[in-house]
């Protein structure tokens, strides 16, 4: 059986040779990852023109995320490059210190606005929780702590506050710009990073419009304030994003595993797609293999039924990303051979509001009681193929769509492969049997097997879908 979680792969100057990366996407990658938190735009369209090269190339469909950095809050820089902080010591955060003069005393912030947003005894949270910081004094634009955890701390480092509750807006001038570039380029989703809310969402979503773009918006859960409305924002949110790195500062460590199981749950029960990130096979960015807790930690997500796994720094700094790949996606196999990844509870006791998604539902529940090889969904929006990947089975769903956007949609999809079809170049009753010998071609059934394909009374329509009807490979009429 094909894998069905998805992998996210970060591109970056490890991949930056178009030969590497044809070896990074053929080991498995189902969308890479424009990080717009350093290089260029250009760089950016030329990694995007050269993924889209390789596709065409071997007939696949890959998508591309372009992820925004986000309010940048992080220290400035120190003279020496690095400082050493002790535990006691006094350490001044100064918002109006030049940029390149920072000490062992003191260093400049790029975001002004911190002295604002923190109080007394406010904790203060550097590159990642390395370093401590407890808030003694504000006195205008200096911040006055005491160190609580030392360690080595170097320039530009980022800074959260324990609990949350900073007020920069997640979308900045630079993301702004960024997002036209994301269209231009041809990027099928755009992550939003640090969203408090779902109005994030919709900021974001209405310069993509603005743009020319249609672009998914994938909100990353950052912010302890995303946690406190996570409901509204995966409502919102064609997609979400557990950002595991600022969130784990944010709301703790020990919290993180807890609400990652309920974000990735939540997700499902809403009808939207879900991205486990961060740190997921760091310790391959070196090593050749991954460390047993790191093969632990993809699978445990692949069985809470995330729909993709995302690599960052392995692939883009490391020094082999195809094996991190392909990697991953072992691990993936593996977790996915077990029972509990195909047994499904999701909307039993539900009533539906729309035919074509009852229809999907349906056809889940017959195919996972019948000896089904595959599901057939001929889509235009992909909203019947999303609604079937809800539920927990083995059982491969092809989309075959005429649309392009709808077909690299669903490279993030759990356990859906996207095919390019159009319906309207057949007669309506010879449909069927194309769609088989289409599946037949692609290797994935052969004659005798039972599929089941859904499609619309009339075709080419959005959410058009209202029939299911159970066909042999071979036996087509």
């Amino acid at each position: 059986m094909p894998r069905r979680t998805k992998i996210i792969a970060t591109l970056g100057p490890a991949t930056d040779d178009i030969n590497i990366l044809e070896k990074l996407i053929l080991a498995g990658t189902n969308v890479v990852r424009l990080n717009f938190s350093h290089g260029s735009a250009d760089e950016h369209v030329q990694r995007a023109k050269w993924v889209r090269e390789i596709a065409a190339k071997h007939n696949i469909e890959i998508g591309i995320l372009a992820d925004l950095q986000g309010p940048k809050i992080r220290l400035a820089q120190f003279k020496e490059k690095r400082i050493q902080l002790t535990q006691g010591a006094t350490f001044c955060l100064n918002a109006e210190l030049d940029k390149q003069a920072g000490n062992i005393n003191e260093v400049g912030i790029d975001y002004h606005d911190l002295p604002n947003d923190v109080q007394p005894n406010d904790i203060l949270l550097l590159d990642d929780g390395r370093v401590v910081l407890k808030v003694k004094n504000v006195v205008g634009a200096k911040i006055e702590t005491r160190v609580e955890i030392g360690g080595e701390l170097s320039s530009n480092k980022g800074i959260n506050r324990l609990g949350g509750g900073l007020s920069a807006d997640a979308l900045t001038t630079k993301d702004k710009q960024d997002i036209k570039t994301a269209v231009q380029l041809g990027a099928d989703f755009i992550a939003v990073s640090f969203p408090r809310s779902a109005t994030d969402i919709a900021e974001a979503q209405a310069l993509v419009k603005k743009a020319g773009g249609s672009c998914g918006i994938v909100a990353k859960i950052e912010r302890k304030e995303a946690i406190d409305n996570i409901e509204t924002i995966i409502q919102a949110s064609d997609a979400v994003m557990v950002a595991r790195g600022d969130l784990g500062v944010e709301i703790g460590d020990a919290e993180l595993p807890a609400q990652q199981k309920h974000i990735i749950h939540r997700c499902r029960v809403l009808d939207k797609a879900v991205i486990v990130a961060t740190q997921m096979m760091e310790s391959m960015i070196h090593n050749a293999i991954p460390t047993r807790a790191e093969v632990f930690d993809v699978a445990n997500a692949v069985l809470d039924g995330t729909d993709a796994v995302m690599l960052s720094a392995e692939t883009a700094a490391g020094e082999n990303p195809e094996k991190v790949v392909s990697a991953m996606a072992r691990i993936c196999l593996g977790a996915e051979k077990q029972q509990i990844t195909r047994e499904s509870k999701h909307r039993l006791e539900c009533r539906f509001q729309r035919v074509d998604e009852a229809i999907a539902m349906a056809t889940m529940y017959t195919a996972n009681h019948l000896d089904i090889k595959c599901i057939v969904a001929l889509t235009e929006s992909g909203s019947t193929p999303l609604w079937m990947s809800r539920i927990r089975s083995g059982i491969p769903i092809f989309a075959l769509s005429r649309s392009v956007q709808t077909r690299r949609r669903m490279t993030l999809v759990r356990g859906v492969y996207p095919i390019n079809f159009d319906v309207t170049q057949y007669d309506y009753n010879a449909i069927n049997r194309q769609a088989i010998k289409t599946m037949e071609q692609h290797h994935a059934v052969e004659a005798g097997d039972l599929v089941i394909i859904t499609k619309g009374d009339v075709m080419g329509v959005h959410g058009g879908a209202n029939s299911m009807k159970i066909v042999k490979a071979g036996a087509v009429v």
